[in-house]
């Protein structure tokens, strides 16, 4: 019986995930550093499975059509499915696997550090107009998007003694009572909250959800928190903002085009703080992640139900 040919689109998944992988499957694997689209689309064909690890990348109709119609199964080392099209793998009745809960609590820790690196001006963070600092306590928190990772970081809320939090969204959340959470509009979250951290996943409905109208809505003195995707920010308004003093500053552990480049504008800015996308940067949560996208991707090329599929809501 011929073995399953997996594609994995990058050479630094865990090895702990790649072991299983090869037990079970021929696997390909790019051998530079950083492949291009090009370089991924001439592996494709003729593949079983696709282990997609770059969120940066479009996994759209251009690489399935590659793939060839024996495609069985995908899996995303990540929780977001932003870099996939949807529609188009529903069309061809093709699984998706994704890594939903395990990264939750090492991004809502990153979330808390970003909080107290920008608001402490632990590193620079700051504008030479405002005091460096604010207290935490007594504090109205907004969470843009209360799902696991904006509950974890309400949980861990809790011990600094903050007045009140508010949250958006679609719709409001059960466990949102536990914290005495209080669901508003987004544009009264933006007027009444003294940090914001944003959580919520990159749709059509959030690209840019954070630009100059939203910016001129904020608080003077209001510090903003991205542990979700840099899209969700326009860029340019967020450097006019920090520039002119019109929010106080912002916490970033995601940009639009990563890596960022030295020449950015948004390094130079004393008020913002700056990771290079370190909120599943943990061994466990990376090792964890990685094992449940080979666990997906092996259980349907055995005809099994992935354990984490992602279903359209």
């Amino acid at each position: 019986m011929r073995r399953p040919r997996v594609l994995v689109t990058h050479h630094q998944v865990q090895p702990v995930a790649l072991e299983m992988l090869r037990k079970e499957c021929d696997v390909i694997v790019p051998t530079v550093d950083f492949p291009s689209r090009r370089e991924i689309l001439a592996l494709c064909p003729g593949v079983d499975g696709l282990l997609w690890t770059n969120y940066k990348m479009k996994l759209d109709r251009e690489v399935l059509d590659a793939c060839g119609s024996q495609l069985k199964a995908i899996s995303l080392t990540m929780n977001g499915v932003d870099c996939v099209d949807i529609e188009e793998l529903a069309g061809r009745n093709i699984p998706l696997g994704h890594t939903p809960f395990i990264p939750n609590s090492a991004v809502a820790d990153i979330a808390l550090g970003l909080l107290i690196a920008t608001n402490e001006g632990l590193l620079g963070a700051g504008s030479e107009d405002e005091p460096p600092r604010q207290s935490i306590q007594g504090s109205t928190v907004g969470i843009v998007g209360f799902g696991g990772i904006g509950e974890l970081i309400a949980r861990r809320l809790q011990g600094f003694d903050i007045a009140s939090i508010l949250y958006c969204g679609p719709k409001p959340k059960e466990n949102a009572s536990n914290f005495n959470a209080q669901f508003l509009p987004f544009e009264d979250l933006l007027v009444r909250s003294d940090f914001i951290f944003i959580c919520c996943p990159l749709t059509n409905g959030t690209v840019r959800m954070f630009g100059r109208k939203a910016f001129a809505m904020m608080k003077r003195t209001s510090v903003l928190i991205n542990v979700a995707r840099g899209a969700i920010i326009d860029e340019t308004a967020l450097i006019d903002t920090l520039k002119s003093g019109r929010i106080r500053a912002a916490g970033l552990d995601t940009v639009v085009n990563e890596p960022l480049a030295p020449e950015s504008e948004l390094f130079r800015l004393p008020n913002c703080v700056i990771l290079p996308h370190l909120g599943t940067a943990t061994k466990r949560t990376r090792d964890e992640m990685a094992v449940r996208a080979v666990e997906n991707l092996i259980r349907r090329l055995h005809n099994e139900r992935m354990p984490s599929e992602f279903h359209k809501k």
